[in-house]
């Protein structure tokens, strides 16, 4: 099955995707540790990724393998106490890795039948107790301590889902071609060709840094009438960041975003999600969500609603936003007209929101507050930040400002604005 999976790709570039991940997505520095998590099924990759790290000239890769299979025979079979108990020496790992200034690089693909069987309150309590040990590991993540960098390939079974009609075959060259071409892997050098698109996203983040948009007013025809407040100083990053070494990286290949952090307590109306939500390996779909002064009040999932309840539920944080992203629907992802049942990549094609906490880079000097002060600003704090894509083909997205001047910045789902000496240009 392996070689089933990469007989589509060319050893060429396979490694050149490899290259992207390990020189532009965690830029792994001269005798640095890099840690590899992947499940075994996708081994192939994660050697080659081994190798090229170490010609970038790693101090050590480690693979920390996975494997659903088991992890699905443990949710199932195992005793509750082992459920709601994440072991210390699996956190401990976690804290000596930190320690040595460790980067992170996630290999993802999905199987969305692999956990059918399996309780979604098992799966809810695992993944609480999990985060609460992995606290502070979350923690460096989000405030980009570490240097980490999340990319997919592809499962036969992930590529039948997003391409039923196909066979086996040609959906996983499919799915590749659309994995790479996302990704900006598929040209003849990657590398530049993230640096030229993160030109384009850091012209869009300073528009809206400079502007400083009171709310923004999110409106469309699936029901969508939402308005994010914004704390004062608020950031929007996205693209290509910066470690606090002053080293930069990207977290996400691909990524399409550039997003900011609401205010915990004005965020208001009604969202209609447009992509199916995947968590813990299940599917939340055809839902809802209603705000009141930030806080979730109501919600409705036609699929998955137990699911979304647990989600939800996790801590009081869970029940408030922590990220707003703007994404243009003209991105090669939303382009491709396709349902990838990922959210790595759906949110990528599409405005969303993030149920959970607030990274403390999305407000100027962040990094130096403590977590009250961060509270106080009105960011808020969770055990999980897990994005909702809300946007469409009509999408509207109006900037409103302190004096009550409105901007039109996103209009049948795409930017309106360019970047020009400092003011806004609308075409």
């Amino acid at each position: 099955m392996i070689k089933g999976i990469y007989e589509f790709i060319s050893e060429e570039q396979l490694k050149k995707y490899a290259e992207l991940a390990v020189r532009a997505g965690v830029n792994l520095q001269k005798e640095q540790l890099l840690i590899i998590h992947s499940d075994i099924q996708n081994a192939t990759f994660a050697r080659l990724i081994q190798t090229v790290a170490y010609e970038a000239g790693a101090s050590n890769v480690f693979i920390d393998w996975t494997d659903e299979q088991s992890i699905k025979e443990f949710y199932l079979n195992a005793a509750d106490s082992a459920i709601d108990h994440f072991p210390d020496w699996q956190a401990t790992r976690f804290k000596e890795w930190d320690n040595a200034g460790a980067a992170y690089i996630h290999i993802i693909s999905e199987n969305l039948e692999v956990f059918n069987e399996v309780s979604k309150k098992r799966i809810s309590r695992f993944q609480k107790a999990s985060r609460t040990k992995l606290r502070n590991y979350y923690a460096k993540i989000r405030s980009h301590e570490v240097r980490w960098c999340l990319l997919a390939v592809p499962y036969v079974e992930w590529a039948n889902k997003v391409f039923p009609n196909l066979s086996k075959e040609v959906a996983l060259q499919s799915l590749w071609n659309l994995i790479l071409q996302g990704s900006l892997a598929d040209g003849k050098h990657p590398i530049e060709d993230w640096e030229n698109h993160n030109r384009a996203l850091e012209s869009r983040k300073n528009i809206l840094n400079e502007n400083q948009f009171d709310a923004l007013h999110f409106t469309n025809s699936r029901g969508t009438n939402l308005l994010v407040g914004l704390p004062k100083n608020h950031l929007y990053i996205g693209g290509g960041v910066v470690d606090k070494k002053g080293i930069p990286f990207f977290p996400n290949i691909p990524t399409e975003e550039i997003f900011s952090a609401p205010h915990k307590n004005k965020v208001n109306g009604k969202l209609v999600a447009t992509k199916p939500l995947i968590y813990g390996g299940s599917v939340i779909d055809d839902f809802y969500l209603t705000f009141k002064d930030g806080r979730i009040t109501d919600y409705y999932a036609d699929k998955g609603q137990e699911l979304l309840k647990n989600l939800i539920d996790t801590d009081e944080g869970s029940h408030y936003l922590g990220e707003i992203a703007l994404v243009s629907n003209k991105s090669p992802l939303s382009q491709a007209n396709t349902l990838f049942y990922n959210t790595l990549f759906d949110e990528n094609t599409a405005c969303h929101i993030g149920i959970g906490n607030a990274s403390p880079s999305n407000i100027q000097n962040g990094s130096n507050l403590s977590e009250e002060e961060l509270n106080a600003a009105g960011l808020n704090t969770s055990l999980l930040l897990v994005n909702v894509t809300f946007g469409t083909k009509d999408m509207k997205v109006v900037g409103i400002k302190e004096s009550g001047t409105e901007v039109l910045l996103m209009k049948d789902g795409d930017f309106l604005c360019h970047y020009s000496s400092n003011n806004i240009e609308v075409h």
